[in-house]
């Protein structure tokens, strides 16, 4: 150890290493050298500890999921390079493992204010409970219900009563006319009145007299509910002043010696609250660390340790980029003052691409996308399919793009050149009649020669644009492959997307309910490579217009 508790010095000889010229950006990049040495250090360490085999034993719930590790290569005062090291979130149901650096807040002190506050939090829980499950409370509604329920009745053969009652007053009308003197009937029909009038008053008394009996004991069942709801708005605003009091005690430094708590970090980003776990990832707690311990931050990695989780794609060791929902704000403040390198991702997008066109008539146009380019217009890259096609036929009417290719997929790509054309053309891919096909090469050989994947997705709201597979509130997503051939331990296979949701084909080939193995170049769920091996190699369907059967090919360029 160093003069610093948490740093760590390397087990290696590093000084043949040429540090890097500008700190990692966290969002996309490849791990530095100096990284790849301090995670391996890192992970030789975790897999001497006792907590390590809870993420690979199987309990009564399943597996347990692994969580993410980070390494922040660091220069102390004196010039000595090591790392720092981090978990996100919690470990083994701690904040603190050495030599892990400890959390920016640590909301499980005992002592802290938050557990305080939890524990009053958790004692109106139980008094909210213990009220909802009482006796008392359970009688009163059962007796509610009984009364309603009598009150209808005993009203409904009251009303009954007064329609025959009625009608027997009408037979009498009947029978009496023309037999009866105009003295006789006009006595008579005053008896009928009466009697009528004396069963309406009799009906409104019967109402009145259930009214005050289900009004009283409504009035006490309420009482008691008020009394719940009193304590749940209570603890409502317990909990959100305790958050509010929480996200204040974030405290993030930056380069510049810059302080700012969580919350004032994510009204400046866009008036909204932090997301969960906001502020307890590694890279935020590692950055932290080496500014309030004045240590240099050279290179920035981060790993996942275990099983992946059943919804995401996460592979054992493998690095990935910071999320973009909790820690994009977070790191945004935190790494002014620092020399960060260029988004690589932007960089690719804005080289200049040819744009081959592959068919074309008055209606339609069919071009073959090139990789690492955008369908549409993105935030900060105009150059796409839309806007050289519109730019090719500025008179052109029709909204022109009738599907669209994940920016990393190349292929092709349909256009139409009117509405009415792209109206007729779009009802096909709605219809799922147009057929379209896939190329790709995985990065492991597959033991099956093809088969359908079905894995419904949703979002990924704490990392977009990454997918998860959500059986609770994902789409359907289905797709049919079948493998090509198998040549030096990859697979190349032939993907037939029935459906066509985002990012569907690279979730269903690296999920492990799926092929169990990543794209080539996938930088989102496997590794990344010249490029994302995927391409959109065919396409077949009716043309609008004289009703032929078109079909476009182009050969996987890998």
């Amino acid at each position: 150890m160093g003069q610093v508790d948490c740093f760590i010095p390397f087990e290696s000889d590093v000084t043949s290493i040429a540090l890097p010229t500008q700190f990692t950006y966290p969002f996309y990049y490849e791990p530095h050298e100096l990284s790849l040495l301090a995670a391996e250090q890192l992970q030789a360490f975790i897999q001497q500890q006792a907590w390590n085999r809870a993420f690979f034993q199987d309990t009564d719930e399943g597996t347990t999921s692994g969580i993410m590790f980070g390494v922040l290569v660091v220069k102390d005062q004196q010039d000595n390079l090591g790392f720092l090291a981090a978990f996100s979130g919690k470990l083994a149901g701690s904040n603190h493992h050495a030599p892990f650096v400890p959390p920016v807040y640590d909301i499980l002190a005992e002592d802290g204010f938050f557990r305080q506050e939890e524990k009053k939090i958790e004692a109106l829980t139980a008094r909210i409970e213990a009220l909802e499950s009482a006796p008392d409370l359970q009688s009163k509604r059962a007796a509610y219900a009984r009364q309603v329920e009598q009150c209808e009745a005993e009203l409904q053969n009251a009303r009954s009563k007064i329609k025959q009652g009625k009608r027997a007053r009408k037979l009498q009308r009947q029978e009496a006319d023309g037999q009866l003197t105009s003295i006789e009937y006009d006595r008579l029909e005053a008896a009928l009145i009466k009697e009528s009038k004396d069963d309406q008053f009799a009906y409104k008394r019967l109402t009145k007299q259930w009214k005050e009996v289900l009004d009283r004991s409504k009035a006490d069942l309420d009482a008691h509910k008020k009394q719940i709801q009193d304590l749940k708005d209570k603890r409502k605003q317990l909990s959100a002043q305790t958050q509010a009091k929480m996200f204040e005690q974030y405290q993030f430094l930056n380069a510049n010696g810059a302080s700012k708590s969580l919350r004032s970090i994510f009204e400046e980003w866009g008036d909204r609250l932090p997301p969960a776990g906001a502020g307890e990832c590694a890279a935020p707690k590692l950055l932290h660390y080496a500014f309030a311990n004045d240590l240099q931050p050279i290179a920035l990695a981060e790993f996942w340790w275990g099983p992946s989780p059943p919804s995401e794609v996460r592979r054992h060791q493998q690095f990935y980029p910071a999320c973009r929902s909790k820690c994009e704000p977070i790191l945004g403040h935190m790494l002014k003052g620092l020399n960060v390198a260029p988004n690589e991702m932007l960089i690719g997008l804005q080289d200049e691409k040819e744009l081959d066109i592959i068919f074309e008539d008055e209606y339609l146009l069919a071009v073959n996308k090139p990789a690492e380019f955008l369908s549409v217009p993105g935030k900060e890259i105009e150059d796409s399919v839309y806007t050289r096609v519109r730019k090719k036929y500025p008179e052109a009417d029709g909204p022109l793009v009738v599907h669209r290719l994940d920016m990393s997929t190349s292929g092709i790509m349909l256009v139409a050149k009117t509405k009415e054309v792209h109206k007729l053309i779009q009802h096909q891919f709605e219809k799922r009649t147009v057929k379209k096909r896939y190329e790709a090469l995985l990065e492991g050989e597959l033991t099956e020669n093809g088969g359908e994947i079905n894995l419904p997705l949703r979002v990924d709201l704490n990392d977009r644009p990454r997918q998860l597979v959500c059986y609770d509130h994902g789409k359907p997503a289905r797709t049919i492959w079948e493998l090509v051939e198998k040549v030096d331990g990859r697979s190349r296979v032939r993907f037939y997307p029935v459906t066509g949701r985002t990012h569907q084909l690279r979730v269903h080939a690296a999920h492990v309910s799926g092929l169990g193995t990543p794209i080539v170049g996938d930088d989102l769920y496997g590794s990344k490579n010249s490029r994302l091996h995927l391409h959109a190699e065919q396409l077949r369907f009716v043309h609008p217009i004289d009703q032929n059967e078109v079909t476009l090919r182009v050969p996987a360029p890998f």
